[in-house]
């Protein structure tokens, strides 16, 4: 009989050969050591052998050989009994010959798509036996990061593929913001797959901005989900109503007929909006999701969705680091938006140093800096006391991966109770950053100089 016909279901032959070619194949071991499991592997002694080379690779980069495994055997393992079955397994897995390469090569992401779907469908039976109704929403979750695996990268392409679609004016399809100078300078707004961050300190203005993302993409007849977590879910219904008609929120009710007219004219459209509250603790990003695949399983055909925000959002799993974890989110969101073809939007809370702040910066981003190496865009906004009374902000693009960062829109029009907001005037953030460079090295100096004069007094007494 032949290795072909002994493979059956992956199972010892074929895992036999695969770990001799990961410790013998250069290429082939970089390309699945960081996707494989040790406990992949059926044969107890197989498990132990390829935790072996996952803790050398971890430490040098690289396969160990058959040789630094024996040493890693007398080092590691403590019984004598396993050592002596691991170096005949050792032996084995070294004298293994066999012409099927390819096939072993092949094969190896499916038998990594099976071990994975095994722990799935038992974390799956798991749930159905107790009858844990919170977490039937995870099952598919389940099964679809098990089938997945060994997935990432497939994403190349030849440089010239499609290359009259790339030259395409509006090859991004981008959903504008509705402000217009921040669609500028974003090449007209977000695409699908992108995300973006508004930044800004605690009762700025992070939910009316967002809000009227939202409110602009519904009015050009695209499907969006409004996720939040902390306001009153009639309170978001309001701000809508107050950017279709103008009147401030807290008068709405004296304008009955108009808002209902409105309310008419405006499900004409086409285009869907969904407000959806959350609770604010212990939801986690594999959560919203399953919460967007809802919506999505509805027939709602989603084109953005936005958070409000992502810092009430916990990581999938613990980190030693919670800066890590904060990271980790935020990553996830954009896999997200990635994986289901969405325009997304968040929102983060400045630091302390952001409330007095005439420009929000991303050094002044609450937490973990992470934060800000993902998104595409980051927009923030500041406000002083005098802006807040006039219904004014300072409005800056942070950073973006569309077009030009470091723009400031000083004095915009921003209005909480209408939901206005108007860019008008800009300036580089270039040059905001260099005055003040300037400014902190004139201080410096004159540190300096103060300095010199108390030494040279003392000299003369």
């Amino acid at each position: 009989m032949s290795d072909m016909q002994n493979f059956g279901y992956l199972g010892h032959t074929f895992q036999l050969k695969l770990i001799n070619l990961i410790i013998t194949d250069k290429t082939f071991f970089t390309s699945i050591i960081d996707v494989i499991d040790p406990k992949y592997f059926d044969n107890q002694y197989f498990k132990l052998i390829m935790q072996l080379v996952k803790e050398y690779y971890l430490k040098y980069q690289i396969a160990p050989s058959f040789d630094a495994l024996d040493q890693l055997t007398r080092i590691e393992i403590s019984s004598e009994m396993a050592k002596k079955y691991i170096f005949d397994m050792i032996k084995e897995i070294k004298d293994a010959s066999f012409e099927d390469h390819l096939f072993v090569k092949e094969k190896a992401i499916k038998f990594c798509k099976q071990q994975e779907l095994k722990k799935a469908i038992r974390k799956v039976e798991g749930i159905m036996e107790k009858g844990d109704f919170e977490s039937y929403d995870m099952c598919e979750e389940y099964i679809r990061d098990a089938i997945t695996v060994g997935d990432g990268g497939d994403d190349d392409f030849e440089i010239f593929s499609e290359l009259e679609q790339l030259l395409e004016d509006d090859y991004r399809h981008p959903i504008p913001t509705g402000i217009d100078g921040i669609d500028n300078i974003l090449n007209g707004g977000l695409a699908k797959g992108e995300i973006g961050v508004v930044l800004a300190p605690t009762g700025v203005g992070k939910t009316t901005l967002l809000t009227r993302y939202a409110n602009s993409a519904f009015n050009l007849g695209y499907n969006v989900l409004q996720i939040f977590f902390e306001d009153n879910p009639k309170i978001i219904q309001r701000k809508h109503f107050t950017c279709w008609t103008g009147i401030p929120s807290q008068e709405l009710g004296e304008h009955k007929e108009t808002v209902l007219d409105k309310a008419d004219e405006m499900k004409k459209i086409g285009g869907r909006l969904i407000l959806k509250k959350l609770p604010s603790d212990d939801m986690t990003m594999l959560q919203i999701k399953n919460q967007v695949r809802k919506v999505m399983a509805e027939g709602i055909k989603l084109d953005m969705v936005l958070i409000d925000y992502i810092d009430c959002i916990l990581p999938d799993r613990a980190f030693n680091d919670e800066w890590k974890g904060e990271g980790s989110v935020m990553r996830k969101f954009e896999g997200m938006c990635h994986e289901l073809n969405l325009v997304g939007w968040t929102a983060t809370q400045g630091n302390r140093s952001s409330i007095s702040s005439d420009v929000v910066t991303t050094d002044q981003m609450g937490g973990s800096i992470k934060k800000a190496q993902v998104g595409h865009v980051i927009i923030s906004v500041a406000k002083t006391l005098q802006q807040k009374e006039m219904g004014l902000a300072t409005i800056a693009i942070v950073k973006s991966r569309l077009g030009r960062d470091g723009v400031i829109f000083e004095n915009c029009k921003f209005d909480n109770s209408t939901l206005e907001i108007s860019t008008d005037s800009t300036t580089t953030f270039l040059g905001h950053e260099e005055d003040k460079t300037e400014r902190n090295r004139q201080k410096v100096t004159q540190a300096l100089q103060r300095r010199q004069q108390v030494l040279n007094r003392n000299n003369n007494n």
